[in-house]
């Protein structure tokens, strides 16, 4: 990655909380726990694939607009990757529950979370605060936000077409999720050399 991740109060975007970019992160938030209850409780499950879609698809909307509007903000560069990973590991655990995804692929997403909060926390201990969003993190959040509602629609529809779509995005997503991490732990690793060494 050719970005480094900023010391701790070192600012590089603005302070501003009430943007439009985090308005439309703060509504995307709000969709999980819609999410969860239509698909745990109410068992809608088309209404939670919609939910599921608009959500995972509009994953790069707030992003665009923070650049194109110039309102890139603190908040926002921490907010957006907080709500990606919230509606993965959230739908991970709905669908663990509901059986549409086996228990083996969430546990092979979970422990690449495990690992990347160990790479930040070893870098807050030097100073730095979390790397820069990757394309290549970007590109595996968006296959399994897309993977997601057609594997949920491959269980309400049972079609094979559907299926064999789900699982290829969704394999595809798992092995770039973990070559991204596998990334932000080499950075980490150079920083904190680096740190040492001085």
């Amino acid at each position: 990655m050719s970005q480094r991740p900023a010391r701790v109060g070192t600012p590089q975007a603005s302070g501003q909380v009430f943007t439009l970019p985090n308005l439309i992160s703060f509504v995307r938030l709000l969709g999980v726990p819609v999410f969860l209850y239509l698909l745990l409780v109410a068992q809608a499950d088309v209404a939670a694939i919609v939910v599921l879609a608009v959500g995972g698809t509009t994953d790069w909307v707030d992003g665009w607009v923070a650049r194109r509007l110039r309102q890139v903000s603190r908040l926002g560069e921490l907010l957006d990757p907080f709500v990606d990973r919230l509606y993965i590991l959230a739908t991970l655990v709905a669908f663990t529950v509901r059986e549409v995804v086996p228990w083996q692929f969430t546990v092979a997403l979970l422990a690449r979370e495990v690992l990347l909060l160990g790479s930040l926390g070893t870098l807050r201990r030097y100073g730095y605060g979390p790397p820069p969003v990757h394309y290549v993190g970007k590109t595996a959040t968006f296959l399994l936000l897309t993977a997601f509602p057609v594997l949920l629609l491959a269980k309400a529809v049972p079609a094979t077409v559907f299926s064999a779509a789900g699982w290829s995005l969704a394999w595809w997503g798992l092995t770039l999720y973990w070559v991204a991490g596998a990334m932000y732990v080499v950075q980490a690793r150079r920083l904190v050399r680096a740190a040492r060494t001085r």
